[in-house]
């Protein structure tokens, strides 16, 4: 098929598809059989071209993989978190991959969270799980559910080793250490404990992957024996399940991407038969929190931006308003604490935090110092509490910890992650980088604002070079966010850039709705109006700008190299749903039902068809000079399947064959890539190696 210097050539094979009589013939739609020797055989060859293609820059990932690992503190220790008689905190330990979940007594007169020196195991620690341990002898490792008892006495975990998001559940005894013979295989995330933690309720998925039925399991009984507390039937909802921070109710969620239904159940009741907070209507989404003798209700039923009711807990029934619509603020959670509440928005392209005292009807945000940021909440597992954990970082700030005083308004920093000296020795100082607000002008005239960030004295002259970054779906923000493996990109002098397009849900539910459905183009020419603005505000030029993205950014990556090839020098497109059309046309993959009210159904809308087969990436190649283009994909996928972005490779190969292209699979990983922390500063390294390699051409 191809020596480790040529570039692999895909057999063809014409396929067939017909729909709303548009017949489309696919060469590649037998790289979809995971169980081919031969589209295994054409991975290998495909990986082993990437490799040879990218054995000049092994020099140049070693360094940044050491600059990560030195900038790193590894030895590290999360800050704790209280939860009845114990801290609860996770430890990392240098040289081990994965986490440790430990707990230690909370003492006598102790209010602070306990502090550790350097990342050492705190005094009277006591191990819960060790991933490192539960990880010998795989190659990948995933903890779905971890899930204390409220009596603290029994610990619900489960684990994938493949990557494929299928989950072993176990409960372990907290006081023995035994693991019981308790062990449910085929489990999704989320699980939920009775009031007396002899219930434990959890999720299994369909064959399409959609989380479709919640399961009640008696501690101590065969899984045999479990029953369906839930099915549903519909395939465009997924079901999810959750005990209230309260501990009064379980949370039956059933949501679609447009319509809601939650169902409750006493959690001291486990086997009583759900209730229905408010009946499902198309069109409406609601959300339930437990406070006291109400249960408040997140929704936008006339609210485009979301506004908060609530309605009685003892006998559900008509909405009565608390906070009220405000267009341009988007509500986006509520969460409960027995005095007070606390409710999270974005306005102006901003996150934000809005507190609510019981019994009164002031109401005030929370003021935080830098034009551009993200806050949070944190793990809040106690309901009687006056303290909120609250998570804060920016493009130049560092992860931050904050406890909040909800009585004193006192805001306490507990930690900043640390950032080690760099290879220069030089410690870090926030200091010697900027951030950016700018805004480009899209096609029709809507402004879209860019965040970027840089080395203080980054010209200004169009010499720098810039990653732009994006995705604009699901109504996804991509806030800032702070990146230690970014820093080998700013100290080279490289401007990071975060797009926010259309489709995300940076400016309100509007900006969403405006890049779905039969307006997802907006999401593409929006990106391509930022990246042309880009240049032409003399951030950078063309010939130095790499755009990345991932998932349905990768979607993103293989629209706007199609729309404008000759706007980017390179594209990183991870684990990319590039092959869109043919997913959303079969109703057996997984998501495809619930994601048509994302994008459409094309199988019953011609129109639909039509505007999809327009943008989707792997439709649309044409015989033009692209851009060297690296696709990096997980085997084990099971959302955006490996043969996406292999048909893609494929194609743009017999299509556009003097272009610059690899892929590299992950041959035992899925969605998020490697699983380890090293392993994925390795994959880091490996994307920003050829990313810099770009700007040298």
């Amino acid at each position: 098929m191809t020596t480790e210097t040529s570039a692999p050539v895909a057999k063809r094979v014409p396929s067939e598809r017909t729909h709303h009589g548009d017949t489309v013939v696919d060469e590649y739609a037998w790289l979809t059989d995971k169980e081919d020797p031969d589209t295994v055989a054409y991975l290998k060859a495909e990986n082993a071209f990437t490799e040879a293609r990218t054995t000049h820059l092994d020099g140049l990932r070693t360094e940044l993989f050491e600059e990560t690992r030195r900038r790193t503190q590894e030895t590290d220790l999360s800050v704790p978190a209280r939860k009845g008689d114990h801290w609860y905190y996770t430890r990392t330990v240098e040289g081990q991959q994965y986490g440790v979940q430990c707990r230690r007594a909370v003492r006598d007169g102790e209010t602070d969270p306990p502090i550790s020196v350097a990342g050492a195991p705190l005094d009277g620690e006591e191990v819960l799980l060790d991933g490192n341990l539960l990880a010998e002898g795989h190659d990948f490792f995933s903890l779905g559910a971890f899930d204390v008892s409220p009596d603290g006495r029994w610990l619900a975990y489960s684990t994938d080793f493949s990557g494929d998001e299928r989950f072993t559940l176990r409960v372990k005894d907290l006081v023995t250490g035994e693991v019981l013979a308790d062990e449910i295989p085929g489990t999704f995330y989320g699980t939920a404990w009775s009031a007396d933690a002899s219930v434990l309720f959890y999720v299994t998925v369909d064959e399409a992957w959609r989380p479709n039925r919640v399961w009640r399991h008696v501690i101590g009984t065969p899984a045999g024996d479990d029953v369906v507390v839930h099915e549903e039937p519909d395939e465009r909802f997924w079901v999810g399940v959750e005990l209230t921070r309260s501990e009064r109710f379980i949370l039956i969620d059933i949501h679609s991407k447009i319509t809601s239904e939650v169902r409750v159940i006493p959690a001291s009741n486990p086997t009583g038969e759900p209730a229905v907070v408010a009946p499902r209507r198309q069109g409406v989404e609601y959300a339930v929190e437990h406070h006291g003798h109400r249960f408040l209700i997140l929704h936008n039923d006339g609210a485009e931006d979301f506004a908060l009711a609530y309605t009685s807990a003892d006998a559900p029934g008509e909405w009565a308003p608390l906070i009220e619509h405000s267009p341009g603020t988007r509500l986006e959670a509520v969460d409960a604490f027995e005095n007070h509440l606390v409710v999270s928005l974005r306005s102006n392209g901003l996150t934000g935090l809005r507190v609510l005292p019981s019994g009164t009807s002031d109401s005030y945000d929370i003021d935080f110092p830098e034009p551009i940021y993200s806050v949070g909440l944190d793990a809040n597992p106690e309901y009687r509490t006056g303290v909120v954990r609250l998570r804060y970082t920016s493009l130049v700030t560092p992860d931050s910890v904050y406890d909040y005083d909800l009585v004193t308004r006192a805001l306490t920093l507990r930690r900043r992650k640390p950032i080690r000296p760099g290879p220069d020795g030089r410690e870090f100082d926030p200091a010697d980088y900027e951030q950016h607000r700018d805004w480009a002008v899209a096609d029709d005239g809507t402004r879209i604002p860019i965040s970027l960030v840089s080395r203080v004295g980054t010209p200004r002259d169009g010499s720098a070079p810039c990653v732009i970054y994006g995705y604009g779906s699901y109504e996804a923000s991509m806030d800032p966010w702070f990146s230690i493996t970014r820093l080998s990109l700013l100290d080279r002098g490289v401007i990071f850039a975060v797009a926010h397009i259309r489709g995300g849900g940076e400016l309100g539910r509007r900006w969403y709705e405006e890049g779905k459905l039969l307006a997802k183009k907006n999401t593409f020419t929006d990106f391509v109006a930022c990246a042309r603005h880009l240049v032409k505000a003399n951030w950078t030029s063309t010939d130095r700008l790499v755009a990345r993205g991932g998932s349905a950014g990768g979607l993103l990556m293989g629209a706007v190299v199609n729309l404008a090839p000759d706007a980017f020098a390179g594209i990183v497109a991870q684990v990319p749903f590039v092959d869109a059309l043919n997913t959303i046309l079969d109703p057996s993959l997984p998501l495809t039902v619930t994601e048509w009210e994302e994008w459409g159904n094309p199988l019953a809308d011609p129109e639909v068809y039509a505007y999809m087969k327009s943008y989707t990436p792997y439709e649309n190649v044409a015989p033009v000079a692209y851009p060297a283009i690296l696709a990096v994909t997980s085997l084990n996928d099971t959302r955006v399947f490996y043969h996406e972005p292999a048909k893609w490779i494929a194609r743009l190969r017999a299509v556009a064959p003097q272009g610059d292209y690899l892929l590299k699979t992950e041959m035992g990983a899925g969605h998020g890539g490697p699983s380890g922390r090293y392993d994925a500063w390795k994959e880091e390294a490996f994307i920003n190696a050829w990313t810099l390699d770009r700007f040298q051409r």
